[in-house]
């Protein structure tokens, strides 16, 4: 198993070489594709911390070889604005708007959000990679454990919830803390809205916007994701993420279709 670091890798000549564990089913999740975008950006901006990024996806990259285009907008003192493309023989798979800039570990000067009341980590079931009656491996779980809020796994049992929601914790199997990439990959969990309301299926992210708030505490972090509405076939999908500190570190919006 690679490491999230070795396996967003990319080498001077922006090349990547996309690792097929950071996957659901034969599709690369698209919270690793987006940390291997913002890989090759940090390679290049001279401020360190990726602080937002909007995503789109255009096809499904293979496992294997692929190169990243980086091109600077706007290099300023504070923030510096860059577009990236992920291209693998010479398609475009994904493009996105790359904000950088300096997160620190200070408290916020006004905040009105509140932290999740979730049970105890050790109360929350870990999700296995290769789950009962599953059409495909989810390897992503291999690499990221998600420990499932037990209130969110109704539809395991065949009794979905009309509540819209999942909830739990996360940790990367590798051991290593959260950082401003790998949150990346947080803010697009498992499973989708979607299968708690009993829509199976796959649910391909469209377009999805994510804001790093601040350098996460070390420790697992809580994610918290709910859906609107599920209308012409697409769902929203909204999510927090907040450290072992009770400090939210992360948020998103994206947008998935759905075959209802």
């Amino acid at each position: 198993m690679k490491s999230f670091r070795e396996a967003t890798a990319v080498d001077q000549d922006r090349q990547a070489d996309l690792d097929p564990q950071w996957a659901v089913g034969d599709k690369l999740h698209g919270g690793y594709l987006m940390a291997v975008l913002g890989r090759a950006v940090a390679a290049t901006a001279p401020l360190p911390h990726l602080v937002a990024m909007t995503t789109t996806f255009l096809r499904p990259p293979a496992p294997g070889a692929a190169r990243v285009e980086v091109e600077a907008l706007r290099e300023g003192r504070t923030a510096g604005q860059y577009r990236a493309r992920l291209m693998q023989d010479g398609t475009p798979c994904a493009e996105a708007l790359v904000t950088q800039g300096t997160l620190d570990a200070s408290a916020p000067w006004w905040a009105r959000a509140k932290p999740p009341a979730l049970p105890a980590e050790e109360d929350c079931l870990l999700l296995p990679s290769n789950q009962p009656g599953s059409p495909f491996t989810v390897h992503l779980l291999d690499v990221v454990e998600h420990r499932l809020d037990p209130a969110c796994l109704g539809f395991a049992a065949g009794q979905p919830s009309q509540d819209g929601r999942v909830a739990g914790y996360l940790r990367l199997a590798d051991g290593a803390d959260w950082d401003p990439l790998s949150l990346l990959i947080a803010t697009d969990p498992a499973p989708p809205v979607s299968l708690t309301l009993g829509v199976t299926g796959w649910a391909p992210t469209l377009s999805l916007t994510a804001y790093v708030r601040r350098l996460p505490a070390p420790g697992p972090v809580r994610v918290v994701m709910h859906s609107n509405e599920i209308t012409s076939g697409r769902m929203d999908e909204v999510v927090e993420v907040w450290d072992a500190a009770d400090n939210l570190v992360a948020q998103a919006t994206q947008l998935a279709a759905v075959r209802v």
